[in-house]
């Protein structure tokens, strides 16, 4: 399919989608989201796993950081997205540290801006090339926007089409994509699936481990996974020697 037409049904499937949310009923921050079963102090650190699990994001981001500006195209929308996931280990530690809704303030907004960072990313390396010129800083102001008027409203629903819309616009790009990119992507985004399985069975997975480790906690590791997958995708191929000249 032409760039053109493929940015033009991009643009579309993002105003329908964005319409038919805005046509929902307002979603409040249900406020027992912040009552995660395990609240075990370590090290007189509160609530300790879920605040050290958050670590992998800091190495994940660090070594995306590298990759990106050594390998891809989109080398700045990868430094946004991989920026965003190291940020995520502050702001979601943090979070974890008292939880409540004016502290996961500061665990949505770097994953907003990892979301958008990703999108335009792949938009750029796979629709048009022009695109993270034109489309990083809005797409980043769309998503933090969306964390605040949460914070503002207490509506979530901007936020979760900022969440979710990338993955639809991943399963569009799918099918053009090169082989190993399309491995590391299924296999982020099946990472992230079971994150958000875990995330909901939070007590019944610190029950099912006999209480070694709640569900929040394997949901930190599993999204960091997804992460490192995505690293994985982005850094040079160690078997295909880069063209140069």
């Amino acid at each position: 399919m032409n760039s053109h037409w493929r940015v033009a049904l991009l643009i579309f499937a993002a105003a329908i989608s964005l319409a038919a949310v805005g046509r929902l009923a307002p979603i409040p921050q249900d406020l027992s989201y912040h009552n995660f079963v395990d609240s075990r102090s370590f090290l007189q650190i509160p609530n300790f796993l879920n605040v050290a699990t958050n670590l992998p994001f800091l190495v994940v981001g660090i070594l995306g950081l590298a990759a990106a500006r050594s390998s891809r195209p989109a080398r700045i929308a990868w430094s946004a997205m991989f920026l965003g996931v190291m940020m995520v280990a502050f702001g979601s530690g943090y979070y974890h540290l008292s939880p409540s809704s004016a502290a996961l303030v500061w665990d949505r907004l770097p994953m907003a801006v990892g979301f958008m960072g990703l999108l335009v990313a792949l938009l750029t390396e796979y629709v048009n090339p022009k695109l993270e010129r034109y489309l990083l800083m809005p797409a980043i102001l769309v998503g933090v926007s969306s964390v605040l008027y949460w914070h503002l409203t207490n509506d979530l629903r901007f936020y979760l089409w900022v969440q979710f819309f990338p993955f639809l616009v991943l399963l569009f790009l799918m099918f053009g994509m090169r082989g190993r990119d399309r491995i590391y992507l299924l296999a982020a985004i099946g990472f992230y699936s079971l994150a958000k399985i875990t995330e909901i069975y939070d007590t019944e997975s610190f029950s099912l481990t006999m209480g070694i480790i709640s569900g929040h906690s394997i949901k930190h590791l599993l999204a960091a996974s997804g992460a490192y997958a995505i690293y994985q995708m982005v850094r040079p191929d160690p078997t295909r020697k880069e063209q140069t000249g």
